[in-house]
């Protein structure tokens, strides 16, 4: 990954929504039936507010809203900006 210039403020994170296959089962997925990704990876952090601190870090796989966040392009990739209350979960490692 490219390095991200863009530091999110207070309690935003800046999310890389995991890419969507292009096939699956050997059959070719047009871009009119995919999903929007609900999982991804916490690029940035913001310092969290002064009642509640961030309580995500860099690196940690999300599940969010389907329609959270807003989109952003940085260094040519696709990104979410949002509020880490729009964020339902971290997946843990088994």
């Amino acid at each position: 990954m490219k390095n991200i210039k863009l530091t999110p403020l207070a309690d935003r994170v800046l999310i890389k929504a995991n890419p969507i296959p292009e096939k699956h089962n050997g059959i070719i997925i047009p871009d009119t039936a995919k999903e929007k990704p609900q999982r991804g990876i916490v690029v940035a952090v913001g310092k969290g507010t002064k009642d509640e601190p961030i309580a995500l870090k860099i690196g940690d796989v999300v599940i969010y809203g389907k329609y959270s966040g807003t989109e952003i392009s940085q260094g040519g990739e696709d990104l979410l900006i949002m509020r880490e209350s729009d964020i339902f979960g971290i997946i843990q490692p088994k």
